[in-house]
């Protein structure tokens, strides 16, 4: 239960997101989730698309450097506390969070986290375990 991110290699330039997002368009890519991390000269793009596979060779015949990374889409109680399960669980069974980011839904009140973990395999039966529920590929993309 594992889905797909497409990592970007962004120049720290005008107009360079721009240019990814019209990509994507252009290429009928709906983005359901995004983060950046950025440095003074380039940054990081990590994005859940609805066809990884499609954007990657989009984006590459463009001249964009990606990387598509296996990670965890889990759904957790949109409320106080939400998070605590989760992030115990992994805690108690070892398990580090390289990073995370999230996005709501609009369809209920659940709120979705994207992570990278060293061990995806144990920490989707973890979760599982301790009542956090993991999305298919198929859930996240057709969100």
């Amino acid at each position: 239960m594992l889905i797909e991110q497409i990592s970007i290699f962004v120049e720290n330039k005008l107009g360079r997101l721009s240019e990814i997002a019209e990509v994507l368009h252009n290429n009928d890519i709906d983005i359901r989730a995004m983060s950046i991390a950025d440095t003074k000269d380039f940054g990081i793009l990590r994005l859940i698309v609805n066809n990884p596979k499609k954007a990657e060779e989009a984006l590459k015949e463009h001249e964009y450097t990606v990387s598509l990374t296996k990670v965890i889409a889990a759904g957790i109680p949109d409320k106080p506390g939400g998070m605590l399960i989760m992030m115990k669980s992994l805690f108690e069974s070892q398990i580090s969070v390289e990073y995370m980011y999230a996005f709501l839904s609009r369809m209920d009140e659940t709120a979705y986290v994207i992570l990278r973990v060293e061990d995806n395999e144990t920490a989707v039966e973890v979760l599982k375990k301790n009542g956090v529920k993991v999305l298919s590929s198929e859930e996240i993309y057709e969100m």
